[in-house]
């Protein structure tokens, strides 16, 4: 039986052998990175060193957030809801009807603050959606550059073609153009307001081309906002491109002898065609200076401060909890 019992472990024997120096062979080259050995830093969050740095978080936390809420309050706005109160009481129930004919309206404004120049006129829209993943893709880019990609309206589902044609520019941010006009004047002089130069240099040069004018546009049943004139480039006066962005562009009321003072009356002759109607939108003319952080808005300052309060009193939980020594108390 021993014979027998040496044969069968013969071949076995083998085996292990090779296995164990394929092994070897396939053993990666020791490394200190490969096997998670490099030299590293672990400190140890005591209430010694966590404590003071809650502190200065909120001593540096609170000045800045007070500084941003005081340049917030130097900024004057002038705002004014309009799409109700531009509609005649016998036309209340038919808005919609109302609007498909030019209405002038004029309204005074009071300055509550004196307005330094310029002044930034803002057109807000309240339930439209501008940041909508399907309203900000539907557009072409390739299209507005150039006269040979007018075809290419792929992305610009569902204004894309009328009647088989394209339709330039197309795409839901070119066809909801927003075609509200106002002008402006202070007593018997009329306010000159600067249009052009109001949208990102590099949108200017380099998405729209200036040989891509409107075709088709504004031809369909449903209209959605302004109409742009064909022999004008469809990015030529900055309408269009201030218009695609995500968040709407202003224009500026320039005056040589400075802004209006404070109580001062603006009169306002305002043209009230876009349609919110059909889907309860509200619509308001916004007057604005500009501060050293842009528009007026508490939001950052607010934000700083609360979570500069909010360290100190995590900092004075921590000094009760561990005191001097170390430990819990």
């Amino acid at each position: 039986m021993a014979p027998a019992n040496g044969d069968a472990a013969g071949p076995s024997s083998s085996q292990d052998g090779s296995a164990a120096t394929m092994k070897k062979r396939n053993k990666p080259q020791y490394h200190p990175f490969t096997q998670q050995q490099l030299p590293a830093c672990k400190p140890i969050l005591a209430p010694q060193t966590v404590i003071p740095v809650l502190l200065f978080v909120g001593i540096v936390f609170i000045p800045i957030g007070l500084g941003c809420i005081a340049a917030s309050n130097r900024v004057v706005e002038v705002v004014y809801q309009y799409e109700t109160s531009c509609v005649p009481g016998y036309m209340i129930d038919n808005k919609i009807a109302y609007i498909q004919n030019p209405s002038i309206d004029t309204r005074i404004l009071k300055v509550p603050k004196d307005m330094k120049q310029p002044i930034y006129i803002y057109y807000q829209l309240d339930k439209f959606y501008q940041n909508h993943r399907r309203y900000v893709t539907s557009r072409s880019d390739k299209q507005l550059r150039s006269p040979n990609e007018v075809s290419n309206t792929k992305s610009c589902k569902p204004e894309a073609t009328e009647h088989g044609s394209p339709i330039v520019p197309c795409g839901l941010v070119a066809w909801s153009l927003f075609n509200d006009t106002y002008s402006f004047a202070r007593g018997n002089e009329v306010l000159m307001v600067q249009k052009r130069g109001i949208s990102w240099r590099s949108e200017r040069e380099g998405i729209f081309g200036k040989q891509v004018y409107p075709r088709n546009f504004q031809n369909g049943t449903l209209i959605g906002g302004g109409t742009l004139d064909p022999r004008i480039p469809a990015g030529g006066p900055d309408r269009l491109d201030a218009n695609r962005g995500a968040a709407n562009v202003p224009e500026a009321v320039r005056e040589d002898r400075g802004g209006p003072p404070r109580h001062e009356l603006i009169t306002v002759t305002l043209q009230n065609n876009y349609n919110t109607y059909s889907f309860g939108g509200k619509k308001a003319l916004v007057l604005s200076t500009a501060g050293v952080l842009g528009g007026k808005s508490d939001f950052l300052g607010r934000g700083y401060v609360v979570v500069g309060l909010a360290f100190p009193l995590r900092e004075e939980h921590l000094a009760l909890r561990y005191p001097l020594s170390g430990g819990p108390a």
